[in-house]
């Protein structure tokens, strides 16, 4: 089994706009080839083998299954460095409203209809997010603008999983 990418693992175009099922369904074809109860009676080399296969399929899963990571990825294979831990720049708009969302958050563990605000604002957020990186990544195929976007999609993502940890909503 040679393959070059994540994508290519599972006979898939590699696009940010993937068919989920069709992930789906080669994801449990690589894993039933390189699962390793098929080489429980194969030698040490053979067995560590399928078990490095199997852990790679897992992970190409992983990531091409969620959206933000998928469009990382991409971002990353093309050769754009998302800098997430150095470039903070961000456009001022998206600047305002993560104060805003940050001032939501705080507001929200102590008022129950201030975090479903925000869960829906979040919500609406990702979906505009997952559209807007779409195009750029496979409408028009700019991946420098495509990461600007992510990094910001991240940001979203952590103020999400932030007000899950606060209560069920």
């Amino acid at each position: 089994m040679a393959v070059d990418d994540h994508f290519s693992l599972f006979g898939l175009p590699a696009r940010f706009g993937l068919d989920e099922e069709a992930l789906e369904r080669a994801w449990r074809e690589v894993a039933a080839q390189v699962h390793p109860d098929r080489y429980a009676t194969a030698s040490a080399v053979e067995r560590r083998v399928a078990m490095q296969w199997a852990a790679r399929a897992n992970e190409a899963y992983r990531q091409l299954r969620n959206p933000l990571l998928r469009a990382r990825y991409l971002c990353e294979q093309a050769g754009v460095d998302l800098q997430t831990e150095s470039n903070t720049a961000m456009a001022p708009a998206f600047l305002m409203q993560q104060m805003l969302w940050r001032e939501m958050l705080d507001d929200a563990r102590r008022d129950a209809g201030i975090a479903v605000t925000l869960r829906a604002e979040l919500d609406a957020a990702q979906a505009d997010m997952r559209k807007q990186v779409c195009e750029l990544l496979d409408g028009r195929r700019d991946y420098a603008a495509a990461a600007a976007r992510v990094r910001e999609w991240l940001f979203i993502d952590k103020i999400e999983q932030e007000l899950a940890a606060l209560r069920p909503v």
